[in-house]
């Protein structure tokens, strides 16, 4: 027979695990847009500039 403690446990290992996961991605995703809007950054600037002979 299983011991209701078990399965309580199984269950939040469960869901701190779906936290965990979800938060790697937020944050793998939040880089990944930062990064992005930094390139298009970079390229509107060195576009804006003149350039210097």
């Amino acid at each position: 027979m299983e011991s209701p403690f078990l399965g309580i446990l199984a269950l939040l290992a469960l869901v701190l695990l779906v936290l965990v996961t979800g938060g790697v991605g937020y944050l793998t995703l939040a880089d990944w847009r930062d990064r992005r809007l930094q390139e298009n950054e970079k390229r509107e600037l060195r576009r804006s500039t003149p350039k210097r002979r």
